[in-house]
């Protein structure tokens, strides 16, 4: 009965991690100055007037970059979308610019597109979908996915559920710093 008690305990803290919308924080330096560097001037610019919350001017000056294929600039352009920064608060554009950006590997737009499919924001909610990208992202080593993919897997969301991969990917979040995934392992061997 423990670990009943423990996978009720998760499924309690999958609705605080699972829904967690990552948007400009989960940008990390290294991406923008990867973005910059493909993108120019014109995408310095861009993310110089998001920095400063020049959020109409950033509005502005990504969807030409986004369009072109800067995984940045569309990265940056779902989360302002997603979060009405300088634009209209449209999930359906967030969820579109947030694909484009996943299916060019950016593990930060497959993590939030995993959310949006996980809550439907913007797009129909699919639990299978949901799995799909937050496997993608945790395969690169994001760490909060990691965590998002060991519920999952204890869950049976969007997956067979598996409590030795629960496992295995909540051991791999904590180890990466993320204390949810701490958290979700140790319930997870409690219930032994």
């Amino acid at each position: 009965m423990k670990l009943s008690r423990n996978l009720l305990a998760m499924v309690l803290l999958s609705f605080t991690v699972l829904g967690a919308t990552p948007v400009f924080a989960q940008l990390n330096d290294d991406l923008i100055e990867q973005a910059i560097l493909s993108g120019g001037e014109p995408l310095q610019q861009a993310f110089e007037a998001a920095d400063r919350g020049e959020w109409h001017k950033a509005a502005k000056l990504f969807p030409p970059l986004a369009e072109q294929g800067n995984v940045g600039a569309q990265f940056m352009l779902a989360a302002m979308f997603n979060e009405g920064m300088g634009v209209k608060q449209d999930f359906q554009q967030a969820a579109k610019w947030y694909a484009k950006a996943a299916e060019q590997g950016l593990a930060e737009a497959q993590f939030s597109l995993a959310n949006a499919y996980h809550e439907g924001k913007g797009v129909k909610q699919d639990d299978f979908q949901a799995f799909k990208w937050t496997q993608k992202a945790a395969e690169q080593g994001f760490a909060e996915a990691q965590t998002n993919l060991g519920i999952m897997y204890g869950l049976g969301r969007g997956v067979k559920q598996d409590l030795n991969f629960a496992k295995m990917w909540a051991s791999k979040a904590c180890e990466n710093g993320d204390q949810s995934g701490c958290d979700v392992y140790r319930m997870l061997n409690e219930g032994k």
